[in-house]
């Protein structure tokens, strides 16, 4: 069991390098390996409630098998399993629960996040008589999902009664999809429109997607008017998401809009510190300011780093020195690198955006105009954020030749320049795939 907690950590690595921030957070650091069979090429794996087992199975398990593979160098078949009393406990909703490491007593407050976390804790300890909606936006790894995630454990530590319930704009993306083409909306209304708070991670999400935005828009009303909480989380401000609706914007400025900022060398110092205690290991100060003068715009560099040294000083049996960071500190900045923007990223993003399936976008024999419009921003996106030539785009459509994937990419050119707001709905397509 030990050997597969070790081998654990390497396989998030794999899945946390080809997803988002969010998604890893929301999804992977929340499962428990529980036993590995090689005999029978099992792995069970421990998940906090139903659906989030059933989002698994559906969105990410195939990542899962990768990693495994890439880890054991063999097929290995994923078994999610759930705690009963988990089960009843959530009634397959995603009610937050990401345990006590993301609580205000764990966040580090400095300069660059003061107002955010006053304004956080505020809503916490008042929630919709405080500031509603709170929109917390800034780059990320600076501890956006923290607060968010410490204001839904507050208020369930002060009323355990309290409906929470968090999601991200992908995964409410979707999840609404999905509800619509299985004729479930009573029930996905009934989800979200029905819970006390509702903490929305990474919104910019839902921008160009005119029947996300309605639906948004609606649960919003029916939210605030029964004067509910709701927080709002992205990495840009309210102005800045330029392909949402100006009804949708006017309503996430409504209340407080606070930003977070990259942390000082002060605040950078007294959260590797922090991590150290949490770990339970000691780091000299002038390593800590090596640390924190080497990483500087990301804290999950710094928790990684930390992590690192503990493992490197239980091996090894030696006090952590400057000489003895420099390589870790360097593989933690190669892991953090962002995953390269794949063709199946970007099509996935037009689906959702032009409500249109990923098979028609695909599609050698679908031609028609409510189809042809999106794929050619597909091709137009493809051509600008990938190295594939246009004869491999081609392929990626049906075998499409050269001239008509050169004649997609400048049709749509004209097109942005002419239309603003298809432009601002292809930055925001662009924006979103380079999460």
């Amino acid at each position: 069991m030990e050997a597969f907690n070790e081998a654990w950590e390497v396989i998030c690595g794999y899945c946390r390098k080809n997803i988002t921030d969010v998604a890893y957070t929301t999804w992977i650091s929340r499962i428990k390996p529980l036993s590995i069979d090689f005999d029978k090429s099992q792995a069970y794996l421990l998940v906090p409630n139903d659906f989030h087992k059933q989002t698994l199975d559906r969105c990410y398990k195939n990542l899962m098998k990768e990693a495994f593979e890439a880890v054991f160098g063999t097929n290995i078949e994923i078994i999610f399993t759930v705690k009963e009393e988990e089960v009843k406990n959530n009634k397959e909703e995603e009610i937050v629960d990401k345990g006590y490491e993301y609580t205000f007593e764990t966040f580090i407050v400095g300069n660059s996040n003061k107002f955010a976390h006053a304004a956080s804790l505020a809503v916490a300890q008042n929630p919709s008589n405080a500031y509603n909606p709170l929109f917390l936006y800034g780059n990320s790894g600076l501890g956006k999902t923290h607060l968010l995630c410490a204001i839904g454990n507050e208020i369930k530590k002060n009323d355990a009664e309290k409906k929470i319930c968090y999601v991200n704009g992908e995964d409410f993306t979707n999840e609404m999809v999905e509800s619509l083409h299985m004729n479930r909306m009573d029930k996905f209304r009934e989800k979200y429109r029905y819970v006390d708070v509702l903490l929305l991670d990474d919104v910019q999400f839902i921008g160009g997607k005119e029947g996300i935005q309605e639906e948004f828009f609606h649960t919003f009303n029916a939210l605030y008017e029964s004067k509910k909480q709701i927080v709002l989380v992205s990495d840009r401000p309210p102005k800045e998401i330029k392909s949402l609706t100006d009804r949708l914007r006017n309503r996430f400025e409504m209340g407080l809009i606070a930003d977070i900022q990259m942390p000082d060398l002060e605040t950078r110092i007294a959260i590797i510190k922090r991590k150290a205690e949490l770990m339970n290991i000691e780091i000299p100060n002038d390593v800590c300011e090596y640390i924190a003068s080497n990483l500087k715009n990301n804290i999950r560099q710094l928790e990684g780093t930390v992590k690192k040294i503990k493992a490197k000083s239980n091996i090894e049996g030696e006090k952590p020195s400057i000489k003895s960071v420099q390589n870790i500190i360097a593989d933690v900045m190669n892991n953090d690198t962002p995953p390269e923007v794949t063709v199946e990223k970007i099509i996935e993003e037009v689906s959702r955006t032009f409500n249109v399936s990923e098979d028609e976008l695909r599609s050698s024999n679908n031609r028609s105009a409510y189809i042809s419009g999106p794929r050619q921003v597909a091709i137009y996106i493809i051509n600008k954020m990938t190295n594939l030539t246009q004869d491999s785009i081609g392929k990626e459509f049906g075998g499409r030749d050269h001239s008509t994937i050169k004649y997609a990419i400048d049709t749509t050119t004209k097109k942005i320049k002419k239309d603003s707001n298809l432009r601002v709905i292809v930055e925001d397509i662009i924006k979103n795939c380079s999460n």
